[in-house]
């Protein structure tokens, strides 16, 4: 894990009564535990080597171990640490199996709240990006590689294949074509939340299975009432940058 939630209140509240160093050793030991996804090694030496302790500060390492930790036949167990690596993993390997279904959304996903946009509906929505990298320059992510160029017109028949009922666009030129372009190589990117692809076929696919999570699993095929009025999306809506990444987040889901 690169990643984790701190709690600054819980832990002023846990650790109070630690000196300086005690807590340099405690904090040490915990992103260590969360990088490694497994528990603290009981060989001391090791644990002295990579924390880079000093003779006089051995003894303050055994009093974190000994009120923090449990000395188990596996190592040094931390038992909120591994509360939330079970979780991560779990989430992980969900994940990975999702992506190779054509990185859908799930539905179970818990949401924050976000904020939306004036012809929106209100709802909430979890961040979970598509890939890890910024979106500025995207057209050149693929840059030297032979990567397809965007399949407009079967991206077009997929949209109608699963939304008839939709708007369907007569022309697909300007923002519109430069947007699409844009998604199809954010959605390409390989990441935890998809195994994006690396080819036509790879990529129509994704965007089938996109498609149709759209028309089965969320309340965009219906429409919102808004303002006396039904709202119902449009594709050229739906790969707006923002949009397409609330799509990704499940914020509509059913």
């Amino acid at each position: 894990m690169h990643y984790y939630k701190f709690n600054i209140a819980d832990y002023r509240k846990d650790t109070v009564h630690l000196n300086t160093v005690e807590h340099g050793i405690y904090r040490q030991l915990i992103d260590w535990y969360y990088l490694d996804e497994k528990p603290i090694p009981k060989e001391t030496e090791t644990v002295i080597r990579r924390l880079r302790l000093g003779s006089d500060e051995e003894k303050y390492l055994e009093i974190i171990l000994k009120e923090f930790f449990k000395n188990t036949s596996k190592g040094y167990v931390h038992t909120r640490i591994e509360i939330d690596i079970n979780g991560y993993q779990e989430n992980s390997d969900k994940n990975r199996a999702n992506g190779k279904l054509g990185g859908r959304p799930k539905k179970t996903q818990s949401v924050i709240s976000g904020l939306l946009n004036e012809t929106e509906p209100k709802g909430n929505h979890k961040p979970l990006t598509i890939n890890q990298e910024p979106l500025t320059n995207i057209n050149t992510i693929q840059a030297g590689n032979k990567f397809p160029p965007c399949p407009s017109q079967q991206i077009l028949e997929l949209w109608k294949k699963h939304l008839p009922h939709l708007t369907q666009p007569r022309t697909w030129e300007g923002s519109r074509q430069s947007n699409l372009k844009n998604r199809w190589i954010q959605a390409s990117k390989h990441s935890d939340y998809s195994d994006g692809y690396t080819n036509l076929e790879e990529g129509i696919h994704w965007w089938d299975s996109f498609f149709e999570y759209i028309a089965k699993d969320t309340k965009l095929a219906s429409g919102f009432e808004s303002k006396d009025r039904t709202w119902k999306p449009d594709l050229e809506w739906v790969v707006n940058a923002s949009n397409f990444q609330k799509i990704i987040d499940g914020k509509y889901n059913k």
